[in-house]
């Protein structure tokens, strides 16, 4: 399938809702890395694929550090500041969550599809780096 080149008016209102909106689960859960680590290790833990959160070290130091990253890069989304780079980075911290916990697990097939829908929305932010008001 080839796409072509094509350019389509979007409102700036819904680009910045759609942006705020967005961050401000990624600033919850990273609150939740600090304020529940010892849950988040324990589902890590459960988990069918919970190998994943050990390759970098311990879970609890996977937890602490992605919880850090997450809530630097929401919060820089959250106020449009490097928008491209800040979905990037949620995204290569999206992927091995999901793949962690939702992965593998019937029980979590809702919250796996809420995972590829947020990365739905960060892929909209780091495919458009050029979303300017435009002057009429």
């Amino acid at each position: 399938m080839k796409f072509q080149e094509k350019t389509l008016e979007v409102s700036y209102k819904s680009v910045v809702i759609l942006r705020i909106m967005l961050s401000l689960i990624f600033i919850v859960a990273s609150t939740s890395h600090f304020f529940n680590t010892a849950k988040t290790v324990n589902r890590i833990e459960k988990a069918n694929l919970g190998f994943i959160g050990s390759i970098l070290g311990s879970p609890t130091t996977a937890v602490i550090l992605s919880g850090i990253v997450m809530l630097i890069a929401a919060i820089a989304l959250l106020i449009g500041f490097k928008t491209r780079i800040a979905a990037l980075v949620l995204i290569a911290v999206l992927i091995p969550i999901t793949l962690t916990i939702q992965v593998g697990q019937l029980s979590t097939l809702g919250p796996l599809f809420k995972n590829i829908a947020l990365l739905g929305g960060l892929l909209f932010f780091s495919l458009n780096p050029n979303l300017k008001i435009q002057k009429q």
